[in-house]
């Protein structure tokens, strides 16, 4: 539970940094599509995490886990899209990127995790 902990820690953190990044989109770049589309994927990474950690089932948990790898695949591509058309810089772009990192390996490790347990648990039923 420590690691979902974590995962729970980092992608609210992450989240909040998302929002920020979006009030400067609008506010300082008048940018609103690009702004709009990586709220949504930046701040469900931590939604659907969280949401994991109360599933019904451990299917339940590895099904929301896919999703929040899903939505940070998504919003790295936004964030490389900002930086390539300059909206943010070089520097702000990577570290959103290798906050991106940090996440996908946690969810990556408790997703292993979690199926070879379920694979684990079959077995013996």
């Amino acid at each position: 539970m420590a690691q979902n902990s974590i995962l729970l820690d980092k992608s609210l953190r992450f989240a909040v940094r998302v929002v920020k990044l979006n009030q400067y989109l609008i506010k300082e770049k008048k940018e609103t599509i690009i702004s709009k589309q990586i709220i949504r994927s930046g701040t469900s990474i931590g939604a659907n995490a969280n949401e994991a950690i109360y599933g019904i089932s451990k299917a339940d948990f590895i099904a929301k886990l896919q999703i929040s790898l899903k939505e940070t695949a998504e919003t790295e591509y936004w964030i490389r899209l900002l930086t390539l058309s300059e909206y943010i810089t070089q520097e702000i772009g990577e570290s959103f990127l290798n906050d991106c990192l940090e996440i996908k390996k946690i969810l990556v490790s408790t997703l292993n995790t979690s199926k070879e347990n379920n694979k684990i648990r079959d077995k013996k039923e």
